[in-house]
């Protein structure tokens, strides 16, 4: 398997991967996202890996910037969304390797924090943990039983604890329906 950064060619394998991960009802809401993202300027600089087994893409991560508001702090952040991977192709690693090797590059770069709603029993693998605890306000609100989705990872020592506030993601994320775990 090789994960790499996609390219333009990409993306109609990606939407299918997107498509097919999260089935009829949510897949086609999901790729559409991706699509925005990847033309809203907002969203840059944005990170978007695919895996690739057998010549065909299994699966996809999408990493866009985030910003934390009501702070005085400027901080790096990008946010995680989405994360796919072929139904056949789960349970293989393919979105473990996907995420690791996001926050590996994004951590090269310089980004402090990456924020992400998602399942609390997968995601603290990558030492993600409760964001709003910690100080972290999601764009909307989160259900209080949904609270343990909304997570952090700091990929510089020390930014959690000095710094907190309301995350602001892009423009095409931006929206309440995708804030709902």
């Amino acid at each position: 398997m090789e994960i790499r950064k996609s390219t333009e060619a990409d993306k109609s394998e990606i939407e299918i991967v997107h498509i097919q991960a999260f089935g009829e009802k949510e897949g086609p809401e999901i790729a559409k996202l991706v699509n925005d993202l990847f033309e809203d300027e907002t969203a840059s600089p944005l990170l978007s890996l695919v895996a690739v087994k057998n010549s065909k893409i299994a699966g996809h991560v999408l990493y866009t910037k985030a910003s934390i508001t009501q702070t005085t702090a400027s901080v790096s952040a990008q946010l995680l969304a989405p994360l796919a991977v072929l139904p056949e192709a789960q349970n293989q690693g393919i979105g473990t390797h996907l995420v690791r090797e996001g926050l590996s590059q994004l951590s090269e770069s310089g980004v402090a924090l990456v924020f992400v709603l998602g399942h609390p029993e997968y995601y603290p693998r990558f030492g993600f943990r409760t964001a709003g605890s910690i100080g972290f306000e999601a764009p909307f609100p989160i259900a209080e039983e949904n609270a343990d989705a909304w997570m952090v990872v700091e990929l510089k020592e020390g930014i959690t604890g000095k710094v907190n506030g309301k995350v602001q993601c892009a423009e095409a994320l931006n929206q309440p329906q995708y804030w709902r775990e």
